[in-house]
């Protein structure tokens, strides 16, 4: 009975032991959260992850953006790439030229073609209006592009392939100011058409219109060249 009583002794302060040192360490437990250390890494472990949220959500607006702005600026260079290559109408301020023959009375033993418009006659006009800062050029409704060809064709003068007689159009989109001045200077193409009494006139207009090359871009021979490393 003796030794019966001593294990249950044993087992009960075995169990008082254990229970004290379950309620320290649950105590302890509550105080090491109510402690101030922890609180502030509890507070940061929270605001370092609300951080990672916002940077996620900002980069994928980020890359929304550059999608965007990517397919605006790709969009914007085509746009450029086919007005430059004349494939769109264009419209803007410039310059109407209207030229046309003589309409002097030749006399006996005179030459007849000194007083009619020929090819070199339009290019003179042509090149000096690209000297002078135009952006587009037509005549007669013909988009001048690259391999645009004038020339003449019996009485008449082709462009883009297209055969037209005067009186001829000429339509420049730039700065009026400088497109006119260019061809009426002094000693300029305007005044040497009138000197053999060709009809030319150039107007300043706030809009011109120009349409787009009808025609195609054909290149044969003609490759892109492909970049390879510096050398």
């Amino acid at each position: 009975m003796a030794a019966l009583k001593q294990g249950r002794a044993a087992l009960v302060f075995v169990c008082v032991v254990l229970g004290v040192m379950l309620a320290l360490q649950f105590r302890t437990a509550q105080d090491i959260r109510s402690s101030l250390p922890y609180q502030r890494a509890e507070d940061l472990s929270q605001r370092l992850r609300q951080a990672e949220k916002e940077r996620d959500t900002a980069l994928r607006q980020l890359q929304e953006v550059q999608n965007s702005t990517l397919g605006e600026t790709i969009a914007k260079e085509s746009e450029m790439f086919r007005m430059a290559a004349g494939y769109l109408p264009v419209q803007g301020p410039g310059v109407l030229v209207t030229i046309d023959d003589s309409k002097r009375v030749i006399k006996p033993g005179e030459n007849p073609n000194l007083y009619l418009i020929h090819d070199d006659d339009m290019l003179k006009v042509i090149n000096e209006l690209w000297a002078a800062g135009a952006e587009a050029i037509s005549i007669n409704e013909q988009r001048l592009v690259v391999g645009t060809e004038i020339r003449c064709a019996g009485p008449t003068i082709s462009v883009n392939n297209s055969k037209y007689t005067p009186p001829y159009e000429i339509r420049a989109i730039g700065d009026p100011k400088t497109l006119e001045a260019s061809l009426k200077m002094r000693g300029g193409v305007i005044e040497t058409l009138q000197f053999w009494g060709i009809q030319a006139t150039v107007k300043t207009q706030n809009t011109i219109k120009i349409p787009a090359f009808k025609g195609p871009h054909k290149y044969q021979f003609a490759k892109p060249v492909k970049e390879g490393p510096a050398k």
